[in-house]
């Protein structure tokens, strides 16, 4: 009797591991979804997009970009934690909701170890610090100086974990007094900068260019250990006197908890061999993003590594869960 049962259970084992291997094989066998914390036309966006097109044809299947902003990506990581693991959702996460999210709500929807299954890192961004034109200002120096001689007159907009943590800091070291005004996502940031109703922002490349360009947003720092070779001109923040960041600001891939090894690994592949192709280079490049891959393994490594770095860097600027 015990051992008709025990034969049983290694039965149903048995099939259980050969469906999900089979299931592993054939995977993908519908349309596979990236899911955003940022709505379109910012930086994510448009290197989601690119990678999108790159991997459709490789994996044979549709790869969708699906905008889910809001809540500093929470709405979009919880989605994707809450998703079938079947390989078919992932979410293209920067900092924020893996980090942020985590370390800043007292209540988060979900844990950035446990309730994903790493894939891959994609990049690391360029942030600029831009203003408005007519804000009779120069440089980050001249900038600091109207802040303290106009308190409560200049508003800035916020729209991720980095943002955030970079204002605070200026407006702790700086002595100065700013308005936080909360955004979705990079692109309504600077449509409202180029409006009139936000003086000021960190802000990508991708961005900010082609206004830099012509002359619509003025770029102050770069926040970067040395000058980007996209704004040779400007400053770094450190060159600036501005606070610097040691913790990385990046994007990489997830699916939920629980997705097959087998997936998360070809996935990996496909996403790492879509970057490696010169012209998915050179389109991603140009918005100022630096690609950079990694297994799934060694973006788990590197998700413990910056959970510590990023804890201490909102240690340090006295941001404390709310």
């Amino acid at each position: 009797m015990i051992l008709r049962s025990v034969l049983r259970l290694l039965g149903v084992l048995t099939l259980v591991v050969f469906s999900t291997l089979a299931g592993a094989q054939n995977w993908p066998t519908k349309p596979v979804r990236i899911v955003l914390q940022f709505p379109p036309g910012g930086s994510t966006d448009a290197v989601a997009r690119i990678l999108a097109q790159a991997m459709t044809a490789s994996l044979g299947q549709p790869v969708l970009v699906e905008n889910r902003p809001g809540a500093d990506g929470a709405i979009a990581g919880d989605f994707v934690a809450r998703a079938e693991p079947d390989g078919h959702t992932f979410f293209l996460a920067s900092n924020t909701p893996m980090m942020q999210v985590p370390l800043l709500k007292k209540n988060p929807p979900y844990d950035p170890i446990k309730s994903f299954t790493p894939v891959s890192l994609v990049g690391r961004y360029v942030y600029v610090l831009v203003t408005q034109p007519s804000l009779p200002v120069q440089n980050a120096a001249e900038l600091l100086a109207y802040a303290r001689n106009n308190p409560g007159k200049l508003n800035y907009g916020s729209y991720s974990g980095v943002t955030n943590l970079m204002f605070t800091r200026i407006k702790s070291e700086a002595k100065v007094d700013m308005n936080l005004i909360p955004y979705k996502g990079e692109g309504p940031t600077i449509t409202d900068i180029l409006g009139g109703h936000v003086q000021l922002t960190y802000a990508t490349p991708t961005s900010t260019l082609p206004h830099i360009r012509e002359g619509k947003l003025k770029p102050l720092a770069v926040l970067l250990p040395a000058r980007s070779s996209l704004l040779p001109q400007v400053p770094t923040v450190a060159e600036a006197g501005l606070p610097t960041l040691t913790a990385g600001t990046w994007a990489a891939l997830y699916g939920p908890a629980k997705l097959p090894a087998e997936i998360a690994s070809r996935m990996s592949r496909e996403l790492n061999a879509a970057m490696a192709r010169p012209d998915v280079r050179e389109k991603i490049e140009k918005q100022g993003f630096d690609l950079s891959g990694s297994t799934p393994a060694e973006l788990g490594n590197f998700m413990v590594e910056q959970l510590q770095a990023w804890a201490k860097a909102f240690s340090d600027a006295g941001m404390q869960p709310e």
